[in-house]
């Protein structure tokens, strides 16, 4: 079954606008996102979906240059933008991953996909009972789920942040959770914010240009170095029934 990373992607934001395509250790954010997620043993292809806006060619420029795959849509409807890039890229298992996510971890990529498929479940994320820190937040469907959205979702928030639809009807759709052996959700490790920017870059710091190879080794850093992690503590977090991180 052809497994297939969604990363969605636009240069618009309320609070920090342009973000994906900031700064982080000598690489754009979007780098890192769509670099690590292509880690994943499970997936197939990583897709940047962005929009047909003007705004956003220079996203589509960008993974051009870079050889990946790119599919265009929808700004405001983003449960469409999925759904057809999910079609022309022939996915049948449809992984969505934000792009202000730049420690997304190719092992819980791995975890969730793996989580779906073999529990036979409609929808699993690691964002049902939170306890990877936030920033690590992935979620996969199946294709006839997302189909199913497509054609039935009719409120602005479930065709804007594309999953609610699903795991708001647990009565109707089977649910999987991963979770972790430990809580670690406290931890803030999105962009959404100048402080989020901040931590992030001194996090890459830490590790050179590759960053880490896992976020336990991020966990490590930050246990020695309380500093870092008191650079968003400030930051409002998300309350857990939000549901997972937004994105572009």
């Amino acid at each position: 079954m052809k497994a297939v990373a969604i990363v969605q992607a636009r240069m618009g934001s309320t609070r920090l606008p342009g973000k994906v395509l900031m700064d982080i250790g000598g690489r754009t954010m979007l780098e890192r996102v769509v670099e690590r997620a292509r880690r994943a043993e499970l997936l197939q292809e990583v897709v940047v979906a962005t929009t047909v806006e003007p705004a956003d060619d220079a996203l589509a420029d960008l993974a051009t240059q870079k050889g990946w795959a790119v599919f265009r849509g929808s700004q405001d409807d983003v449960l469409e933008r999925y759904e057809q890039a999910a079609r022309r890229f022939d996915a049948r298992v449809i992984v969505r991953i934000t792009s202000d996510c730049p420690l997304i971890d190719p092992g819980v990529v791995d975890d969730v996909v793996r989580a779906l498929t073999r529990s036979g479940a409609d929808y699993c994320s690691n964002c049902l009972r939170r306890t990877f820190p936030r920033g690590l937040d992935v979620e996969a469907m199946t294709r006839d789920s997302l189909e199913i959205m497509a054609e039935e979702a009719t409120l602005p928030h479930e065709r804007e942040h594309v999953t609610p639809f699903l795991y708001g009807r647990p009565d109707r759709f089977r649910l999987q959770g991963v979770e972790g052996r430990e809580d670690h959700s406290a931890h803030r490790w999105t962009v959404d914010t100048p402080e989020d920017l901040q931590l992030l870059r001194s996090i890459f710091a830490a590790f050179g240009a590759d960053g880490p190879r896992s976020w336990s080794e991020v966990l490590e850093v930050l246990a020695r170095r309380p500093e870092i992690a008191a650079i968003n503590a400030h930051v409002p977090q998300k309350s857990i029934a939000q549901g997972p991180d937004r994105g572009s």
